[in-house]
């Protein structure tokens, strides 16, 4: 018998029965709450947050909508993709707890999942609440849009690394994983968490202060009289550079035993299609099809990311050489 097979004769026999219908569904609901964030980039790229007026949950105070403006219509379908998605990570949770034995780690993540979207969905309702929404340039805004990245990555983050965890074979129970080089990996996502958050107010700078040639876009960025968020923009690209230079050291790292390598190359492929996504947004002047195409860009890679790190700096103890090629 070997080692896999001895972890899986300690586990309940409806585990096995569930853990591939579980599992699939955890990443359908990362790939839901993916367009769910999507969306939310719509909202603010059309200037849409306040199609539903200073109310929250409902949409100018009721469900059905009369006469709705295209604005009302794009920040409904956000409202109710996003109650949607509360109900499918409750269900993860429950399913989860129902299918794994404690200690299981996707347990605690599929926790976090829930925390985090509970918060997420504060955040938005701060947002609107405080007015912090459509053509506001106050600073707040600029506060508040950054929490909200920071969790939602956060949020994607426990997500991933749920189903994951359900996916592994070897090294998914408390105890049985070791944690590597911790510094390098908090320092490196945090790097790269940075850049998400620089590149979310980049795109607000975009959208609150369009430009009407490149040129004119250029003197924006080194204009006294521009708005700090526009002048503030060269620090996306800049902290992206230095980011890059950590998943390419993850990349190097992870594509030297073959159990990381497709996963590796993925993250680098996905890394220089950020970097094109990037300059074709700024030569194109930013429009709403390119930002939200330049962030589904950053949730894949920043997803890669996370697994990537959770196979690196996470191995099952023991698990050198591509003895555990499956977890």
């Amino acid at each position: 018998m070997n080692a896999a097979s001895a972890v899986f004769s300690a586990i309940p026999a409806r585990t096995y029965s569930e853990s591939k219908a579980l599992n699939r569904y955890a990443w359908i609901v990362l790939a839901y709450n993916v367009l769910v964030i999507l969306w939310g980039a719509a909202v603010r790229a059309t200037g849409s947050g306040a199609g539903c007026g200073d109310r929250w949950p409902l949409c100018n105070g009721t469900v059905i909508q009369h006469y709705p403006t295209a604005a009302t219509l794009i920040e409904f379908a956000h409202r109710a993709s996003s109650g949607v998605a509360l109900f499918a990570v409750i269900g993860l949770l429950v399913w989860t707890f129902r299918a794994t034995p404690r200690r299981h780690l996707a347990r605690a993540a599929a926790i976090a999942a829930l925390i985090l979207t509970l918060n997420e969905a504060l955040l938005g309702a701060l947002l609107v609440l405080l007015g912090k929404v459509a053509h506001d340039q106050s600073g707040s805004r600029a506060v508040y849009l950054a929490l909200h990245l920071t969790n939602t990555l956060l949020l994607l983050a426990a997500l991933a690394l749920t189903a994951h965890f359900l996916s592994r074979k070897l090294g998914f129970m408390r105890g049985s994983v070791e944690l590597q080089a911790p510094a390098v990996a908090l320092i490196g996502l945090t790097a790269v968490l940075i850049v998400g958050v620089s590149g979310s107010l980049a795109a607000l700078g975009d959208t609150l202060f369009p430009a009407a040639s490149r040129r004119a876009a250029f003197l924006q960025d080194f204009s006294s009289n521009s708005s700090w968020l526009v002048r503030l923009r060269w620090i996306h690209p800049a902290v992206s550079l230095i980011a890059g230079a950590f998943l390419l050291w993850l990349v190097y790292h992870g594509a030297r035993t073959v159990m990381h390598r497709r996963l590796s190359i993925t993250v680098a492929v996905l890394l220089l299609f950020q970097y094109v996504l990037g300059v074709a947004d700024v030569a194109l002047l930013a429009p709403t099809s390119m930002q939200m195409a330049h962030l589904l860009g950053a949730d894949l890679l920043w997803i890669a990311l996370v697994v990537l790190a959770a196979r690196l700096f996470l191995p099952a103890i023991g698990c050198t050489g591509g003895i555990c090629s499956r977890t």
